[in-house]
């Protein structure tokens, strides 16, 4: 082979893997994804409401607004040890990887290294040896041996923007995947914030419980005294049996419906069923809401709440779905080529001469396929719509939360403001009830009523706070804050992360920044 028909050989390739190169950059077929209208209110019902502040938007860890240590200290064991938050980040190391095969399709899609050794053996009596004259058949040779080595590649050039598209989605994906992170942990402080607050309900009902149970045990024996003295009958001595054995059976329920909480609590925590007293710290009272609560406008609800952006990244991602189905419609330009050596003994293939090769640009174009393709396009489109609509729905399904937490913060204020007038009345007709029963100015009925009235209002007024307690919170799990806890740390624990590394080489992968998909601009 002379000089020119190298040149020429090289040539050839060269040409035509620059071509490729310009179609690449072509076009990209596919919608471009625009975030999609969301339906938000300019403000908030209550935001003339002296309580409500509409100009703070500071929700980083809303939760020491309540300047409990041991509401901090929960959350933040929650966010190191629950189960569901660690699923939710290697959700993301899935989805980086994802990205990471992504980008891989952008080039070659198959490269290969393969060596090979034949041995064959001809028959002397069937073509192509029985087609010679019988004395060269006879000389020649039935086996052959073939050594070779080569290099394969082959590669579909992204002329409609097929797997550009294809980035797109894996990029969003890795974005969803990461405020999907973020929601759990939003929602994991909620939960620990609000089951924090029924476990000191439960407390302080309990201690209402056995106060009156003390009260009631005295009015007992006051009762039993008057009967032995002749001076009332059996009849209050039953009544008064009955309203102590009746509030003494209140206990036991209170006491289950704590040791539950304090389950759920556990499981929240990352740890089996517990009594917590080492991380509660004994008893303690309901945490004092602050008068006042900080809730911005509602758009800020959209670029602020993890969940509604991962809508709009599910959404993004299907978008692209849609350019890479679209792109089957048109033909598909690639290229393919070998380069190896050959020869007959393992020396002869580094001899001059034993290079092989060829290259081969190439058109494939799926012309009849019978309204497959174009129909796969329409349901990614029917696809990228229900998202859109999803991410609309989970905008106002977030105001809605935002509006009930607020609603339900400022009315049950106001309920605590009358329950404890209530309270306080209720404590000095018991206490004049029972005095007057010791002077025998009245029946064991009015005081029966009284103590009974004591017990209903003390307990409804716990509830009550911490229904105020656990409104504020459900206002700022709707409000999307707590997330940012994470920031500057790893999405899943060194020990899983080295685990992992142990048994599959991840790169640098596990150890990349917890970043945060970017929010759309204000409008």
């Amino acid at each position: 082979m002379n000089a020119d028909n190298v040149k020429r050989l090289c040539a050839i390739p060269a040409a035509a893997l620059f071509g490729m190169l310009l179609l690449s950059s072509c076009t990209t077929v596919g919608p471009d994804f625009e975030e999609p209208e969301a339906p938000v209110a300019e403000d908030w019902l209550e935001s003339d409401d002296a309580r409500v502040n509409t100009s703070t938007t500071t929700y980083r860890d809303w939760w020491d607004v309540f300047h409990d240590p041991v509401l901090s200290k929960l959350i933040e064991t929650a966010y190191q040890q629950n189960l569901t938050l660690q699923i939710a980040g290697l959700r993301i190391m899935e989805a980086r990887a994802q990205l990471g095969f992504a980008t891989g399709l952008q080039y070659p899609q198959s490269q290969s290294v393969n060596a090979s050794y034949v041995v064959s053996k001809s028959s002397r009596n069937a073509p192509p040896l029985a087609n010679l004259p019988d004395d060269i058949r006879e000389s020649a040779s039935q086996s052959v041996d073939f050594w070779g080595v080569s290099f394969d590649a082959a590669w579909e050039a992204d002329v409609w923007g097929k797997f550009q598209r294809g980035m797109e989605a894996a990029d969003a994906n890795l974005a969803a995947r990461t405020l999907d992170y973020d929601s759990v942990l939003v929602m994991l402080s909620g939960d620990v914030a609000a089951l924090y607050t029924t476990i000191r309900t439960f407390g302080e009902r309990l201690s209402y419980a056995r106060e009156n149970v003390g009260l009631q045990q005295e009015s007992l024996d006051l009762a039993e005294t008057r009967y032995q003295l002749g001076a009332t009958s059996e009849l209050d001595v039953e009544q008064a049996k009955a309203l102590l054995y009746n509030t003494e059976a209140l206990i036991p329920i209170l006491e289950l419906g704590l040791s539950r909480t304090k389950n759920v609590l556990s499981q929240l925590l990352g740890l089996p069923p517990s009594d917590l007293e080492y991380l509660l710290g004994g008893t303690g009272g309901i945490p004092a809401a602050p008068p006042t609560v900080a809730v911005g406008i509602p758009a800020d609800l959209i670029r602020r709440r993890p969940d509604v952006r991962a809508a709009e990244m599910a959404a993004a991602a299907q978008s692209a779905a849609i350019g890479i189905n679209q792109a089957d419609l048109y033909p598909h330009f690639g290229l393919a080529g070998s380069i190896g050596l050959a020869g007959d003994t393992f020396a002869d293939q580094f001899a001059s001469g034993s290079g092989t090769g060829f290259f081969t640009p190439f058109v494939k174009w799926d012309i009849f396929n019978y309204g497959r393709i174009r129909n796969n396009v329409r349901i990614q489109d029917a696809r990228f719509e229900q998202l859109v609509v999803a991410y609309q729905n989970t905008a106002l399904a977030a105001a809605r939360e935002v509006q009930d937490g607020l609603q339900g913060f400022l009315r049950t204020r106001e309920q605590v403001g009358f329950l404890t007038e209530a309270v306080g009345a209720s404590d000095r007709a018991a206490q004049l009830a029972l005095v007057q029963y010791q002077q025998g100015a009245t029946d064991y009925t009015r005081v029966l009523n009284t103590q009974t009235s004591l017990l209903q209002q003390q307990d409804a007024l716990t509830e009550a706070r911490g229904q105020v307690v656990s409104n504020l919170v459900a206002t700022y799990k709707a409000l999307g804050g707590g997330w940012q806890i994470r920031e500057g740390h790893d999405f899943i624990k060194s020990t899983t992360a080295e685990s992992m590394a142990a048994r599959t080489n991840w790169g640098e992968m596990l150890a990349a920044p917890s970043e945060t998909p970017e929010a759309p601009p204000e409008p």
